[in-house]
């Protein structure tokens, strides 16, 4: 893995116990494929100490170490700032972490045992997102469910500028003074003026017709994706994907345009 001359090398800092065989072997692959690696206790004092900012926090999870107040601090900082966490261990592990740190907090996890490669291709295209200029990136939410709106807009923050509206005519409007949008998802079975009416509405208007749009879905059964389809959107997205799919989905939109 090459990052050029003129590029920083990616900094991965490597939790777990560090006298750990396997910790210390996957720190020393990750490092001859090109990463900076540190590897540090899951204790929250040596997490603070590491005076260059991680790129990636990679905690190795294990039976014999107490993670939960460092898991508890990751959270916190997830919350607070674009932290990219991911997990190793085995699947016991890793549900138990998630009592601590939800999984729409941890970018990536890798059950044990751990292909090195793969490891270091995921770890290589989490980073091109953050390299995307994500941030910068707008979109707007349309859903009359408010409880699916936050849920949304909790799995983006953390990269995204996202805006929340809960009918079409609110968006029509809130568009009609702030057109910077990038994507539009758009719930395709809403009261009063549904996402058909309000995705032709959006492509009939000089405006807005040029803004992507994607539908939010509940039905994936193939008449209802075929009637989806038809109105030739830049894709939809089914309500029930698991947060990491759906969060994929969108950031490789943006990777395919950049």
């Amino acid at each position: 893995m090459s990052w050029g001359e003129d590029l920083r090398i990616p900094h991965i800092l490597l939790i777990g116990d560090v006298k750990s065989f396997m910790v210390g072997a996957i720190a020393k692959d990750l490092t001859d494929i090109g990463y900076k690696v540190t590897q540090v206790l899951p204790w929250v004092r040596d997490v603070k100490e590491v005076e260059e900012k991680p790129d990636i926090y990679l905690v190795y999870l294990d039976n014999t170490n107490d993670f939960s107040d460092i898991l508890f601090y990751l959270d916190v900082a997830a919350l607070t700032s674009s932290i990219k966490v991911c997990f190793i261990g085995e699947k016991n592990q890793v549900e138990k972490a998630y009592l601590t740190l939800p999984a729409e907090h941890v970018q990536e996890v890798f059950l044990r045992p751990v292909n090195i490669k793969l490891l270091g291709e995921r770890l290589e295209a989490i980073l091109s997102v953050t390299e995307a200029g994500f941030e910068s990136k707008h979109i707007l939410v349309i859903d009359d469910d408010g409880m699916m709106l936050k849920a949304i807009k909790s799995w983006l923050d953390s990269k995204y500028k996202v805006t929340i509206v809960n009918s079409a005519m609110s968006a029509i409007k809130f568009l009609a003074s702030n057109n910077n949008v990038d994507l539009i998802l758009l719930d395709y079975e809403m009261p009063v003026t549904s996402g058909p009416q309000a995705f032709e509405m959006l492509k009939q208007d000089p405006d807005t017709r040029d803004i992507p749009v994607m539908f939010l879905t509940v039905k994936s059964d193939k008449e209802s994706v075929m009637k989806v389809l038809s109105l030739k959107p830049e894709n939809y997205l089914l309500k029930t994907m698991p947060p990491k799919e759906l969060v994929a989905a969108i950031d490789n939109f943006f990777l395919t345009r950049r």
